[in-house]
């Protein structure tokens, strides 16, 4: 059993520790967070309130710590765990730039300890359906895919309004949905074309939209909104043999599959608008199939039992620190192109 304290026990600090309460091999004994009223909460919940940063990693009972503190003290705070011989787990964003993370990376070397990041919508099941569809080839090879995540409620919080905090949806949200891009795709990045929405008036972006093309072919295009009142799909992907629609998170949705079947009768024009159209007319009922979205992909472990597996059985790592930075350098990259308005070609990563 890996026992654990909690540094941070805000609103995602109090959900890992009810997360873990599922898991089997790890136990939380106990949290540190700097506002008093939050450690009142943790001890409420039956956790030890350690009374200091300095207790948590004194204390020779932890064998690991978590991290779910604001964005731009990640850093510190796991290199200072690291270097007390504390394993880590941390969340995302793991930090605010490529170079402070190869730091904590450095660290964990030098320590000889394990450094995790929770990437957690790995486990989301909407994209473990597109997984299957993209491993079984469900519509055929998949060269266009639209991930979206959209809402109407602006930023929440208070630090995600400011930037040295590491505020803004391209580290809240992108950081996810790029992960998830990545993993389906791990082939060179060609080009990066980024735009950023300031329309809310912060000082970070309240949403974006990133162009990506790799080397395989695929392309990608990535957005988050704050400020839609009507929302887009979840995801929209198309292959050489249909197209599969998931709606949201409540897994609704679709695939249309050719059939392939040779005798279908040319379209027929239609009336489209104040025109005429045979290219957009809708395919003969012969041409496609409708079938249902397939069951998640399955995984095999939760992240959790993975990272006690790594530190007590040098099991590997469901989430690579390698892919962790290949994310943040992405990141960094469309930072870049909207800088300065221009498609960032063949980054090298």
């Amino acid at each position: 059993m890996l026992k654990m304290a909690i540094i941070g026990y805000g609103g995602m600090g109090a959900y890992h520790v009810k997360l873990m309460t599922a898991s089997e091999r790890v136990r939380v004994k106990g949290a540190f967070d700097i506002d008093p009223a939050r450690l009142q909460v943790a001890e409420t919940q039956g956790l030890f309130p350690y009374s200091s940063l300095e207790d948590v990693l004194n204390d020779s009972d932890i064998t690991a710590v978590l991290i779910a503190t604001p964005n731009d003290v990640h850093k510190a705070l796991a290199i200072r765990a690291l270097e007390a011989g504390k394993h880590v787990i941390c969340e995302k964003p793991v930090a605010l730039s490529s170079a402070e993370f190869d730091a904590i990376l450095q660290a964990e070397e030098k320590a000889q300890r394990i450094f995790m990041v929770h990437q957690n919508r790995r486990w989301d099941e909407d994209f473990l359906i597109v997984r299957r569809i993209r491993e079984e080839k469900s519509i055929g090879d998949i060269f266009h895919i639209e991930s979206r995540v959209q809402g109407a409620n602006g930023i929440p919080g208070d630090w995600r309004h400011k930037l040295a905090q590491g505020g803004g949806m391209v580290l809240d949200w992108g950081v996810h949905l790029l992960d998830q891009l990545l993993l389906l795709d791990d082939s060179a990045i060609s080009q990066i074309y980024t735009s950023l929405s300031y329309v809310l008036g912060d000082e970070v972006d309240d949403g974006f939209t990133v162009h990506i093309q790799f080397h395989s072919g695929l392309t990608a295009h990535i957005e988050v909104g704050t400020t839609n009142f009507i929302t887009l799909p979840r995801w929209y992907i198309k292959g050489t043999a249909g197209t599969a629609l998931v709606a949201d998170w409540d897994l609704s949705g679709k695939m249309v599959v050719a059939t392939g079947q040779k005798d279908v009768p040319a379209p027929m024009p239609v009336q489209a608008g104040a025109g005429l159209t045979k290219t957009m007319a809708p395919p003969d009922e012969n041409a496609v199939l409708v079938k249902a979205l397939p069951a998640p992909l399955s995984n095999a472990s939760s992240f959790y039992n993975n990272f006690a597996d790594v530190v007590l059985d040098g099991a590997e790592p469901i989430v690579k620190n390698r892919e962790v930075m290949r994310v943040l350098k992405l990141m960094e990259a469309m930072f870049t192109a909207f800088r300065e308005q221009r498609i960032v070609e063949n980054p090298g990563f």
